[in-house]
């Protein structure tokens, strides 16, 4: 007989307006894990503004152990001209490290995919960060493979303004 204390369950629930903070430090603390918390620009005010609002333009589900933060997972619709069928798009998936090896990850990405299952969905898509190999092994071992024909590219702040900025003719 072990001595070692059973494992509480891990609770799933949707995020809410309140969690925002805690949303906002995983998130630095993701992008610390990874070597990018230089990129992280959020704040707590855009979450709230853009996550909770009337047209939120994302969803987050929680993890909690015992009722302490465990993990998240940020995502929003998207969806596929080709299959002519939506699916989601998982922008964030973090756990803290003291629940790590609990399966909290997958837990996540495992419901986020049957909501979207639900809502007539046929996929999950994700980035994964290019040195990140703890994560690519997880996504891997799930069956989330690379997409062999595509790589994401980006055009960010005054780039961006700038391109969007110019018009028919100013071209």
């Amino acid at each position: 007989m072990s001595d070692a204390a059973p494992a509480q369950p891990v609770t799933l629930r949707p995020g809410r307006v309140d969690d925002v903070d805690t949303i906002h430090a995983a998130l630095l603390k993701l992008g610390e894990h990874i070597d990018a918390r230089q990129e992280i620009k959020s704040t707590p005010d855009d979450l709230r503004r853009y996550g909770f609002g009337k047209n939120p333009a994302f969803s987050t589900l929680i993890a909690e152990v015992d009722g302490e933060f465990a993990g998240l997972c940020l995502h929003f619709p998207i969806f596929s001209t080709w299959m002519g069928r939506p699916g989601v798009y998982v922008q964030d998936l973090y756990v803290e490290d003291l629940f790590r090896g609990r399966r909290i990850g997958e837990k996540l990405l495992r419901r986020v995919a049957r909501e979207c299952r639900a809502a007539g969905g046929v996929y999950l898509r994700l980035s994964v960060g290019t040195n990140n190999e703890r994560a690519k092994a997880f996504y891997e071992k799930l069956g989330i493979g690379w997409s062999s024909y595509e790589q994401v590219r980006k055009i960010v702040g005054e780039p961006f303004f700038a391109f969007a900025d110019v018009t028919e003719e100013q071209r």
